[in-house]
């Protein structure tokens, strides 16, 4: 048969290098290709020593040249394994970027409990009210619960093929586009995964999906300091984390904790700030009056001892819960009390990351343009 090799070459194009994603070819693993007859040689080089990832890559370019190009080809594959270049600082954590995304940032917390989730997904609507194009990545493996929080819990992300590769589309409502494991689990059953497997399906999530152009992306990280938030730090260039507690004591003492983590000078994500969730109760029918009955201004206290923003607190109350759990957050009330709450947190955000942004080497490009409904943001 007839071909050549530039259909060879096509051929890779549509195969994903292992943890890269980008193809064989973009990402410059095929170090030669020789065809002559009814054989191809290749030589192939990747960074993934595993045995599943070696036979992966030999199977995959075997199926797409004898599917694209002609099945009576005989492929053979010489691949080797090369270690990634050290880097100029090789204890510093550095992710890649993900194209198209401007900004992404981890909101996180030392303990659960605390109202990360409830705090993600209103900062993620607040910010698509504001005019911006966000995303939320759900990466709580272990307790996802956007997909609830959204109201998406029965929808399934389509596959999509971009440039010739299969891609997550997100799911999308409010404005705002999500990914979550709990789009793939059970609802009745527990995930119980150790930490490669759990830290292999974010790896899908972040770089399989079809995210398009988004100024946020906000990662909805598990409770604590562990496999799941060094993974989300090595796999992403994270611009900032937000940091969300209670006001009593025990919560600060793991709040803490979460932003020594972001500070560690291997990891040195900037934090752009902490939020007090449930900083007071206000019964409805006493709407001027509050009780701390978590205890008053202790993630405020936090934040000037350890010289970090204090962007704002949101109180308990009641139908903050009863929104997220019909999945329709409060951040969609218009005029309300707490929609201008969650606002105000959402700009401060915001001022803090474009300071970040102008006063500290950038991850790749992180500027912000649009600021509509950002009037406290300091230019």
């Amino acid at each position: 048969m007839s071909f050549k090799k530039q259909d060879i070459y096509k051929a890779l194009e549509t195969i994903t290098a292992p943890g890269e994603g980008k193809s064989l070819i973009e990402n410059n693993n095929i170090t030669n290709v020789v065809a002559f007859g009814d054989e191809v040689l290749i030589d192939v080089t990747i960074s993934n020593p595993t045995l599943q990832a070696k036979k992966k890559v030999e199977l995959e370019i075997t199926k797409a040249i004898q599917t694209l190009v002609g099945e009576d080809i005989d492929v053979k594959i010489k691949l080797t394994v090369e270690k990634p270049a050290v880097k100029e600082n090789p204890n510093q954590i550095k992710g890649k970027a993900i194209p198209n995304i401007k900004n992404i940032i981890a909101i996180a917390s030392g303990k659960g409990g605390v109202g990360k989730s409830t705090i993600t997904s209103n900062t993620a609507i607040s910010l698509a009210k504001m005019g911006f194009s966000v995303g939320v990545l759900d990466a709580d493996v272990y307790g996802p619960s956007q997909h609830i929080m959204f109201d998406v819990e029965k929808a399934r992300p389509l596959s999509v093929k971009i440039d010739g590769r299969s891609k997550m589309k997100p799911v999308e409502n409010y404005g705002v586009k999500l990914l979550s494991l709990g789009f793939f689990t059970n609802p009745d059953q527990a995930v119980i995964w150790r930490g490669p497997m759990a830290s292999k399906a974010l790896n899908q999530l972040i770089f399989d999906a079809d995210w398009g152009e988004l100024d946020f992306l906000l990662i909805d990280l598990p409770p604590g300091t562990g496999d799941v938030h060094l993974s989300i730090v090595q796999a992403l260039p994270i611009n900032g984390a937000v940091v969300v507690s209670t006001p009593q004591n025990i919560a600060l003492a793991d709040a803490k904790k979460g932003v020594a983590m972001f500070q560690q000078e291997n990891i040195n994500v900037p934090v752009l700030g902490i939020i007090e969730n449930m900083a007071y109760f206000t019964p409805e029918e006493l709407p001027d009056n509050k009780y701390y009955i978590f205890g008053k201004d202790g993630a405020k206290n936090l934040a000037t001892d350890i010289k970090t923003r204090f962007l704002g607190e949101i109180p308990l109350v009641q139908s903050i819960r009863e929104a997220g759990d019909v999945g329709r957050p409060v951040a969609l009330q218009e005029g309300t009390i707490l929609e201008k709450s969650f606002n105000d947190i959402t700009k401060e955000m915001v001022a803090e990351l474009l300071k970040r942004n102008a006063n500290l080497p950038p991850t790749e490009v992180v500027r912000i343009t649009t600021m509509s409904g950002c009037s406290s943001v300091k230019k």
